[in-house]
């Protein structure tokens, strides 16, 4: 396998990963009073202020002979990066109407979404291999959540929330994979952040003028802007070109896992034998599907 895949895999895993992490943290706050509201406008704030400083101290200025098209690509990463903040937007409203179980469900019908996408751009059809990892990882994903063994209240709200974060999540893997390239992946996080942060606030100013505790700042605001806004920006601009958008997108499923296992660390939830298994499927299949191609006779891997 092509190292920069691989490499690009990896860090995929990795922003997906802290995702995952975030959603423990998200209940926590929760748990002491902090809305929906609170928590995705501190996350967004001290995520973009994060990022202002990590261009500052890392990324050096680029000659001013570029400063037309820059212009015109910042447009673009701002308006693709309104995805980073609908995504979390989303996801916090549906799961105020829908158990926390079957939001992250719906959150992971981008990995068939991606492949979808992908099919269309290309003009390809996905392979095989692709549609067998993308229905696995849907079996894990329903087995990880408890979902089978649970009783189910349905709420079209939060359904309907749901979907639209799948969605946006999606437009967020395959962003990060296409627009404005040629910039710096710091700076491509940092203007993507912007737009983000911007939608975000607009959403949240109308809820937050008679009601803003500043604790969230202090309390959760530095895990969740860094678990939430920065590295997964970060990781997600920087690995994505390096790998398509359908398996980017299969490679976010790891994020289930990942919240799965810092629930039941953190928040002492029970993980029932089927939820084990679920698990480990997910991780399997991502493992799979990053595996090295086998050499056939007289071909010469790159």
């Amino acid at each position: 396998m092509n190292n920069s895949i691989l490499k690009g895999s990896l860090l995929v895993a990795l922003g997906a990963s802290s995702y995952g992490m975030l959603t423990t943290f998200v209940k926590m706050a929760y748990d002491e009073g902090f809305t929906s509201y609170e928590v995705i406008f501190s996350q967004m704030i001290l995520g973009m202020i994060g990022l202002i400083i990590i261009n500052l101290l890392f990324v050096k200025a680029k000659s001013t002979s570029q400063i037309k098209p820059k212009s015109k690509s910042i447009l673009k990463l701002i308006a693709a990066g309104t995805s980073l903040g609908l995504t979390s937007t989303f996801y916090y409203f549906a799961v105020e109407y829908i158990p926390v179980s079957i939001g992250i469900v719906l959150l992971m019908q981008s990995v068939w979404m991606g492949v979808f996408l992908e099919g269309i751009i290309t003009k390809k059809k996905p392979s095989p291999n692709k549609i067998i990892a993308v229905i696995v990882i849907l079996v894990g994903t329903v087995l990880a959540t408890n979902m089978l063994f649970n009783r189910i209240e349905l709420d079209w709200r939060g359904l309907g929330w749901g979907i639209l974060a799948a969605i946006s999540y999606t437009v967020t893997i395959y962003t990060s994979n296409t627009v404005s390239l040629h910039f710096h992946s710091l700076r491509r996080s940092l203007w993507m952040l912007v737009g983000g942060t911007l939608i975000a606030t607009i959403i949240a100013t109308p809820y937050l003028i008679d009601h803003f505790n500043l604790d969230i700042f202090k309390k959760w605001g530095l895990l969740l802007a860094l678990f939430g806004t920065i590295l997964p920006p970060i990781l997600f601009t920087a690995g994505m070109p390096k790998i398509n958008v359908g398996l980017g997108a299969i490679i976010s499923s790891i994020e289930l896992p990942v919240a799965v296992i810092m629930a039941y660390f953190l928040l002492n939830e029970v993980v029932n034998p089927y939820q084990w298994l679920g698990i480990g499927i997910i991780l399997a299949s991502v493992v799979m599907m990053n595996l090295p191609k086998r050499k056939k006779p007289g071909q010469i891997i790159k």
